[in-house]
């Protein structure tokens, strides 16, 4: 009766997996189980190609047949393969010798050593198969969106599961800096990886990612759902600004006016979600200097002067235009530049000079240190009015000179044209 029991256990393991693992179907679960009885069997025996283990998943049974050749009663000499006839005739009557006789084999008389090994092994395929599938499932999903819930908060990470109880990752860096949840809360990201060593997968979400911004405009806008407006180049400094350069393929729809919907219906909902991180919609355009000109909004461009090569961009304005152009922080000029893939230097516009008074700056190297100098044609920089001209904050970033250094070199460049 203990041995029965024991077999039953066995299946009552197998329905918890099929209960427990939705995801995986049920011709699956019984091809694991059969090939784990097999694997048992083999070790024991040394070969299971004289077994039949046949499962029944709807019943909730399974039979394990061994079938043996019949042999005189006195030529056994391997009882998992051969059968007298005397004792294959008690269950048989008419059987021959030469016939194969087939029985039933009740696994718990292999012993609890062969039982715990089934419960180990059907154990690992289990294991195996979830983490197969959970790969399968994820990496077709990279760069889309999806929820999930917060499961434990840690300091690098945080755990959500989903709506399978799958395990994703959130980690530190791919977090809004403004970003804050408790458990239980419902989190939205992009798949961004998925890690798979020694089969093993991490799935690694992101909200910082500029896909994820382009995830929830295509939520929020119909018209990119439906491919009448392209998202043609996002730029993100995550929490701070975005901006984002959009095209329509149907002259009758605005895209802008689309992306941002009646009094910003449609923007409001990102914005909140992105933590409040300001987001400017820009139309797209291949005119370089259009699209720089409108990536620098809402600062109004003078003039630009493009190095195609080098991919540079000296953009010229009115003195009241520079600080609208760098942004606060930067902000501004730095995601223009990621979104047009040109390195953008402003400059001050100043009326009734002529370019033929201005001095090279390697006329200073007696009175400035060269490689000071250096840093500021590195920069692009070559002449004295070009440095004056340009705004001190973008010097000091771009240089990564100290505010005295750049502030000294100004001075020594102005008082020359005071002179004069």
């Amino acid at each position: 009766m203990a041995k029965k029991q024991e077999t039953e256990s066995l299946m009552d393991i197998f329905k918890t997996f099929r209960q427990d693992k939705d995801n995986l179907d049920t011709a699956t679960l019984v091809n694991v189980l059969e090939e784990s009885f097999r694997s048992v069997i083999a070790k024991i025996f040394g070969s299971d190609e004289n077994y039949d283990v046949i499962v029944n998943p709807d019943k909730g049974d399974l039979e394990i047949r061994r079938n043996r050749e019949v042999v005189p009663d006195d030529e056994v000499t391997d009882t998992n393969t051969q059968v007298s006839l005397s004792e294959a005739s008690k269950v048989v009557p008419d059987i021959e010798v030469g016939e194969e006789f087939t029985d039933l084999v009740d696994f718990s008389k292999f012993g609890r050593r062969a039982i715990l090994t089934l419960r180990q092994t059907l154990a690992a395929k289990i294991l195996e198969l979830q983490k197969d599938s959970l790969y399968a499932k994820y990496i077709d999903r990279v760069g889309q969106l999806v929820s999930a819930e917060v499961y434990q908060i840690w300091k690098k990470e945080i755990l959500l599961v989903d709506d399978e109880n799958n395990d994703l990752l959130l980690p530190k860096q791919e977090q809004i800096p403004t970003d804050f949840y408790r458990k239980g809360e419902t989190v939205r990201a992009v798949v961004e990886r998925v890690d798979n060593q020694n089969n093993n997968p991490k799935i690694i979400l992101s909200r910082t990612s500029p896909l994820f911004l382009q995830r929830l405009f295509e939520l929020e806008v119909p018209e990119i759902n439906d491919g009448l407006i392209t998202i043609k180049r996002i730029a993100r400094i995550p929490g701070e600004r975005a901006k984002i350069a959009v095209e329509s393929y149907d002259d009758r729809i605005d895209p802008v006016g689309a992306c941002v919907g009646v009094k910003g219906s449609r923007i409001h909902g990102i914005v909140r979600e992105l933590r409040n991180e300001n987001i400017d919609v820009i139309n797209y355009t291949s005119n370089t200097q259009l699209f720089i000109q409108r990536a620098l909004s809402p600062a109004t461009v003078s003039s630009i002067k493009l190095n195609d090569e080098e991919k540079r961009a000296d953009v010229y304005l009115k003195p009241e235009e520079v600080s609208l152009a760098i942004g606060k922080g930067g902000l501004n000029i730095k995601l223009a530049s990621m979104l047009t893939g040109y390195t953008i230097d402003v400059y001050r516009e100043i009326q009734g000079t002529p370019e033929e008074e201005d001095i090279m700056l390697d006329e200073f190297r007696d009175e400035i240190d060269g490689w000071i100098i250096d840093a500021f044609q590195e920069m692009g920089i070559e002449t004295a009015k070009s440095a004056l001209n340009a705004p001190r904050d973008m010097i000091i970033e771009k240089t990564d000179l100290e505010e005295e250094t750049v502030d000294e070199v100004l001075s020594i460049l102005r008082r020359e044209f005071e002179e004069e």
